[in-house]
């Protein structure tokens, strides 16, 4: 590692922790690991709701008169996803996530799948929940509208330099940003719902903007077009899945608590939806795509609602959006730690590189924390930080998942049905089979109507991603076959070689040479020969006349160069030394001139060997290793010289004397 980068590094991460500082895994109870994992499922409120208004726009005002019925089948949809779920957590009380579930049922290929998926349903997460955190600010500090992608995008790389040092988020203040989001929603609920029901007459900013023209839709379009709203409500279910890989959080028996658990939050998380629906739909709000008159500003609807119920006060609206904008960071922030989990795990099946498994300085999968953020920020940069247009990519990463672990759970439910006898056991198992079955189809149907009608909003982009996640995770995996099978030691003992030779690189005849020739001895090979290359009749007689004049008792062979080639000749000899001798091993020692280690006595101390001088040296060593590298038989062993360590003062007492 070079001396910039790892100053660079340094600042960046801070120092490295001693590995007895990993904080052991902890069992929370239900009261504490509710609040503290409903942060992803309940995040989603702040945006789910306006997906349905900002598709239902595209035809007009008059198109919101469908968005309670279409709120409802949302809920429907939540409510279906939130009953399979719960049977997932108790059939697979160890964890895993939707990808071990597809693993254990379908096999490797649809657990590859399943795994593509996640990752984008991970990056996604992160961007969306980004995109978001910043449109609730926008209601607080309108300027940053013009700014939100890059506001974003910054947001994104301080979260990732955030986990890099190995920070957690306390537990404790999760906890508290995530009910203080519950609180102020269901406090802005109870209140806007009472005063329309005393009779006030509250009408959102929006209701007369006038965003989109009201359009003439026939019953086939507006038909589609409540498809289209339903499946983009139905975001509002994500973060429910990630349940199934923390249930390691809970006490014993943790099937069952995290199904407990998945029955609050999603229980919350349909009640506030369909509340928010709702009361939009009473007070007139809307939301398009299109820019409104001159001189408006579109908030998000949940600031919209808010600025309607409590008359735009800023003692109510600044702690909704703030602790809105609070769980939606929050919420990308959980993607940080379990993406980097879930990429050990993919890795330690052969299904990424295995230097994801690998924990870095800070105890932490730095790897994965770094391509999120560099995938992440890049996909909010393109969208131009607009949740809206992450949605496509989003709903097909989530619902491809969905459709994956809960047909995956049917099949798992129908092997139980096949095995156990009693009575109750079986009606329990039916009744999973069934919701399962149920669960699947609908996310199935969502999934069909974001692909057949948002593909040209991104979900094309989403399927590219998952399949080519999909092509490189097969391709991983099968390498890393061919390789376990190839150096798998054979039956009976392994042949070792018949004799071994070492060949010394020789320049001229200088320290770093007799350093070389004495690591070659030490090794005790058969033959030892140094080799040089002509390529200046007069410097290799003046070479050959010096290593008689030292009296090295080694043999130099020189090889001719017609055309002033050093790599070539050298890599000839070694080839025709294997092709006399199969079964022999040839080991070629190169000399390496290392520089930039930190002040040293003498000329260092002057910068004539700072690290910026490296490209000065090595090349000739690196093509010859480079070609050396393909050849069976042939080791290359470099041996380092240290620039600067010639240059230190003799010892005291030779400087008495």
């Amino acid at each position: 590692m070079t001396r910039p980068f790892s100053v660079f590094k340094r600042l960046l991460v801070g120092e490295p922790f001693a590995t007895e500082r990993r904080p052991p895994s902890l069992a929370l109870a239900k009261r504490y690991a509710i609040p503290l994992l409903a942060v992803n499922p309940i995040s989603s409120l702040a945006y789910a709701p306006e997906q349905v208004f900002l598709v239902l726009g595209v035809a007009g005002t008059a198109a919101y008169a469908y968005s309670v019925w279409t709120g409802l089948a949302v809920a429907a949809v939540m409510v279906t996803v939130i009953a399979a779920y719960r049977y997932t957590v108790q059939a697979y009380p160890g964890g895993g996530g939707d990808y071990r579930v597809v693993a254990a049922n379908f096999g490797p290929g649809a657990g590859r799948l399943a795994a593509a998926a996640l990752v984008l349903d991970y990056i996604l997460t992160v961007a969306v929940s980004a995109s978001a955190a910043v449109a609730a600010l926008d209601v607080l500090i309108p300027g940053l509208d013009p700014w939100r992608e890059w506001i974003a995008a910054a947001a994104i790389i301080a979260l990732a330099a955030f986990n890099l040092r190995g920070l957690r988020v306390s537990g404790r203040f999760a906890a508290a940003v995530t009910v203080a989001f519950v609180t102020g929603v269901a406090a802005m609920l109870i209140v806007g719902f009472l005063r329309v029901g005393t009779g006030d007459d509250l009408a959102a900013a929006s209701a007369d903007a006038a965003t989109a023209e009201d359009r003439e839709w026939t019953s086939a379009a507006l038909f589609i077009l409540c498809a289209r709203a339903i499946a983009a409500g139905s975001v509002a279910v994500t973060g429910i899945e990630t349940f199934t890989t923390r249930v390691r959080f809970f006490r014993p028996p943790r099937g069952r608590n995290a199904a407990a658990a998945i029955t609050a939050v999603g229980g919350t998380a349909v009640a506030l939806f369909t509340g928010l629906v709702v009361l939009a739909y009473l007070v007139g709000a809307q939301s398009s795509t299109e820019p409104g008159p001159a001189g408006y500003l579109q908030h998000p609807l949940l600031g919209q609602l808010a600025a309607t119920v409590f008359d735009a006060s800023p003692a109510a609206v600044t702690p909704i959006m703030l602790a809105t904008a609070g769980v939606l960071l929050l919420a990308a922030n959980t993607a940080f730690v379990g993406f980097p989990q879930l990429a050990s795990i993919f890795a330690e099946d052969s299904l990424l590189p295995r230097q994801l498994h690998k924990r870095g300085d800070r105890l932490v999968y730095s790897n994965g924390i770094l391509i999120l953020a560099v995938a992440a920020a890049l996909l909010v940069v393109l969208f131009g930080g607009r949740t809206y247009e992450l949605m496509g990519l989003y709903i097909v990463g989530v619902f491809l998942s969905m459709v994956l672990a809960n047909a995956a759970m049917v099949r798992h439910w129908r092997r139980v049905l096949s095995v156990e006898r009693d009575a109750a056991r079986r009606s329990r198992a039916r009744r999973a089979r069934g919701t399962a079955l149920l669960a699947a189809l609908a996310c199935a149907l969502v999934l069909v109507v974001v692909a057949l009608t948002d593909y040209r909003r991104g979900g094309w982009i989403a399927v590219l991603i998952i399949g080519g996640c999909y092509l490189l995770m097969r391709f991983i995996a099968q390498h890393y076959a061919a390789v376990r099978d190839e150096i798998e030691l054979p039956p009976g003992r392994p042949r070792l070689p018949a004799r071994s030779h070492a060949i010394v690189l020789v320049s001229s005849v200088n320290l770093p040479l007799m350093r070389m020739l004495s690591y070659a001895k030490a090794t005790r090979p058969d033959t030892i020969t140094g080799l040089s290359v002509n390529v200046d009749a007069a410097a290799s007689r003046q070479l050959l006349a010096e290593w008689d004049r030292r009296g090295i008792k080694v043999p130099l062979t020189v090889v001719d160069s017609p055309y002033r080639e050093i790599t070539g000749p050298i890599v000839d000899f070694v080839k025709t030394r294997r092709r006399d001798a199969p079964r022999d091993v040839v080991t070629v020692y190169l000399p390496e001139y290392v520089v930039g280690q930190g002040p040293q006595p003498g000329r260092l101390s002057r910068g004539y060997f700072h690290w910026s001088t490296t490209l000065l040296h090595n090349q000739t060593t690196k093509a010859i290793r480079r070609q050396l590298k393909y050849e069976p038989g042939v080791m290359v062993c470099i041996v380092p010289w240290i620039l600067g360590e010639s240059t230190e003062p003799p010892p005291l007492r030779q400087v008495r004397r």
